[in-house]
């Protein structure tokens, strides 16, 4: 759909995606059986026009994979006054994993110990003083792609000797983190409008849970403990819609990993079955925040 060329059409929602996937899918469906008006918005073909206010839209649902993309979509539909979900300032803050860090810290939401360091040498020496074993990440990604297990000081040292090597100065900041001593698995919780949808254990042979990966997802009981922490998170970064990543140390204490603005839900909806139904509930939060 191209953008502004088309006039005001009520309470209608668009929903963002170049790619649309299994959860897309759901979502278009959920809306259908609704009878919630809807616009699938392919992000590739929509362009904006500055100062210019009329799109047809009241209320609009980020799925753009792409970071740059949602960002930029979302500050250009939200300057034409259309309602974001989530909002720009959290897809922002969610898709920057030192911005997700700080906004947890401020809100006292416990998490690794992590440290960013503004040039390779500098992540080197933060390293040095949280530790070994590590990991170090990029600031921005999704699937655990580009992460990197720093079992020494010589294996930092060879792997900050390729950042320093990157095109682009985004690059050379080093992202770094403590490595929990944790079960091979992680809990991902779905939080909508304030209420937990529930949880499941990923589990993988390998450092990446991701179900897209291969991962293994069944239920999780959401304790109370699971509960508040996973809405604490969400409410820190800002997120209406989130999936929260925990993990758990060897005292089984829970600490956030991350929080997801775009969360993808197959796996989940497949671990939980007809116990929750994540598209019905997201689009019911949707027309709730467009009919008031």
């Amino acid at each position: 759909m191209s953008a502004a060329s088309e006039s005001p059409s009520g309470r209608k929602i668009a929903i963002l995606a170049s790619r649309v996937g299994a959860d897309e899918k759901r979502l278009f469906d959920a809306c259908e059986r609704r009878g919630v008006p809807f616009d699938h918005v392919d992000t590739r073909r929509q362009w904006f026009l500055a100062g210019r206010r009329e799109v047809p839209w009241n209320l609009a649902l980020n799925r753009e994979i792409g970071q740059v993309r949602a960002v930029y979509a979302a500050r250009s539909l939200a300057a034409a006054g259309v309602e974001l979900v989530n909002s720009a300032e959290a897809t922002e803050v969610c898709g920057d994993k030192w911005r997700t860090t700080m906004a947890l810290e401020a809100a006292q939401v416990p998490a690794p110990r992590t440290a960013l360091g503004l040039t390779p040498q500098a992540a080197l020496d933060a390293l040095d003083s949280i530790g070994y074993p590590a990991l170090i990440k990029p600031l921005v990604g999704s699937w655990g792609r580009l992460v990197a297990r720093l079992p020494d000081r010589v294996s930092a040292e060879g792997v900050l000797e390729y950042v320093a090597a990157l095109s682009g100065p985004q690059s050379h900041l080093g992202y770094v983190q403590e490595l929990i001593d944790k079960p091979d698995r992680d809990i991902r919780v779905i939080v909508v409008g304030g209420q937990v949808l529930g949880a499941v254990y990923r589990t993988s042979e390998s450092l990446r849970t991701n179900v897209a990966l291969g991962g293994q997802a069944r239920p999780c009981e959401v304790t109370p403990e699971i509960a508040k922490l996973s809405l604490d998170a969400a409410a820190a970064v800002g997120a209406e819609i989130a999936g929260v990543d925990l993990i758990e140390d060897q005292d089984g204490r829970l600490l956030v990993l991350e929080v997801n603005h775009r969360v993808e839900f197959t796996g989940f909806q497949s671990a939980l079955g007809d116990r929750v139904d994540v598209a019905g509930l997201i689009v019911d939060h949707l027309r709730e925040r467009v009919q008031r």
